[in-house]
């Protein structure tokens, strides 16, 4: 049977560990980008959001394309677009 002495120092120890893992998920919006190739052949983004971005290739080339059009949009509503940060 654990002493009030050991539960109170694992309770501090859960309390700094529970600090450490709040404090890197605010940051989570700073995580690296990577890439995987799916099952399906599908290629997904990680690190954008909670979840993967996943497109086939001529979803991502057909994107990819119009990269000129989507960021002339977001500077023209700049005012209507929310931010994460």
């Amino acid at each position: 049977m654990q002493n009030q002495e050991d539960i109170r120092a694992e309770l501090e120890r859960l309390r700094a560990e529970n600090a450490i893992l709040k404090s890197e998920k605010k940051t989570s919006h700073n995580k690296e980008i990577s890439f995987k190739i799916g099952e399906k052949g599908g290629l997904s983004v990680y690190g954008l959001g909670r979840f993967p971005v996943t497109l086939y290739k001529e979803q991502w080339i057909r994107l990819l394309d119009k990269e000129k059009d989507i960021r002339d949009y977001l500077k023209n509503n700049a005012d209507k677009l929310k931010s994460k940060e």
